[in-house]
């Protein structure tokens, strides 16, 4: 089963996702760990996207959907797939069903971290801490905030409608919005 976990920057969506995978014996699929590997790398996209990431900008959807698609046409881990992170656009979402209808795949469960503000730099605050991230300065994750309330704005609408979306209160604690998922689903 495809899975999207969908919500803003410290939302809890990685946590959710290593969740899952156990659960499920899926894959996680994060975003800011495959642009986070191109920086370790030094790469010249990930020279990109880090001047992106410390001005709290997303990096362009034309380099994240390429790295998406090595992902969604890996035949070792089709139907097994928890986006962790995207899509973040219209763009994205759009690419990703793209991508899905060609492997033949679909998203089975959309799953909405409803976080507001204050629970969010609580627990990048933290973070910060306890996993030493280095793009977990409280300026930028605010600026990242703004930016993704303006930009996936279109994407929640995108995907609020269609009938496997499910709105979660992400402000609950780790286990209850585990809870929450396996009602879902019926785990």
């Amino acid at each position: 089963m495809n899975i999207i976990l969908f919500g803003p920057p410290g939302a809890g969506k990685g946590t959710q996702a290593k969740f899952l995978v156990k659960i499920l014996d899926n894959f996680q699929v994060s975003t800011g760990d495959m642009l986070r590997d191109e920086i370790k790398k030094d790469t010249d996209i990930g020279k990109k996207i880090i001047s992106y990431m410390n001005e709290g900008k997303f990096v362009e959807d034309e380099i994240v959907n390429s790295l998406m698609k090595k992902v969604v046409f890996d035949s070792s881990r089709k139907g097994k797939l928890i986006f962790d992170g995207y899509p973040r656009t219209i763009e994205q979402a759009k690419n990703l069903d793209l991508l899905l209808t060609e492997s033949n795949q679909q998203i089975d469960f959309i799953f909405f971290l409803n976080v507001n503000k204050e629970t969010i730099i609580k627990r990048i605050e933290k973070r910060k801490v306890e996993e030493k991230r280095g793009d977990d300065d409280l300026d930028t994750i605010l600026k990242r905030y703004d930016t993704y309330l303006k930009t996936t704005s279109p994407v929640l609408d995108y995907y609020s409608s269609k009938q496997n979306f499910y709105k979660l209160n992400g402000n609950l604690e780790i286990d209850q919005i585990n809870k929450q998922i396996r009602d879902f689903l019926k785990l």
